[in-house]
């Protein structure tokens, strides 16, 4: 049995977040020692920590949930959690495309400011829609 912050330490979550995901229902409900602090075991520990891996490749709560049921439920498939890491991937790769698109546009206009000491700025005038090129 373990505490909440020897729990943060070994999970390098704070117990904040540890509260938060208790809250969220995404963890088994820790015992209450008499005192009614929570106590934790070794199963909070890895679903903690597959949350927190999970978390960290930019799985969204509701997807981390399904993750832990999938976790928690001793007849689960290896192909549930691939499709839905399929899926993940799937979702980056749009990101970065989309990222890559905002990058491109903000160098052409970086490129055409002149960044001197004049008020005319061809970056504000394309977020403002009064896009000239001089």
């Amino acid at each position: 049995m373990m505490n909440i912050n020897e729990v943060a330490k070994l999970t390098q979550l704070t117990p904040k977040s540890i509260r938060f995901y208790e809250q969220k229902a995404l963890i088994t409900p820790p015992a209450r020692a008499a005192n009614g602090y929570r106590t934790y075991t070794q199963v909070h520990i890895d679903e903690l920590n597959l949350l927190h891996q999970a978390r960290q490749v930019g799985f969204s709560l509701a997807e981390c949930k399904d993750l832990l049921d999938l976790y928690n439920n001793p007849h689960r498939r290896s192909a549930d959690v691939k499709a839905r890491t399929l899926v993940r991937i799937d979702e980056i790769d749009k990101q970065i495309v989309q990222l890559q698109s905002m990058r491109k546009l903000l160098a052409e206009l970086a490129e055409q400011c002149p960044g001197d000491d004049s008020e005319h700025c061809p970056i504000i005038d394309s977020f403002t829609g009064k896009c000239c090129h001089s």
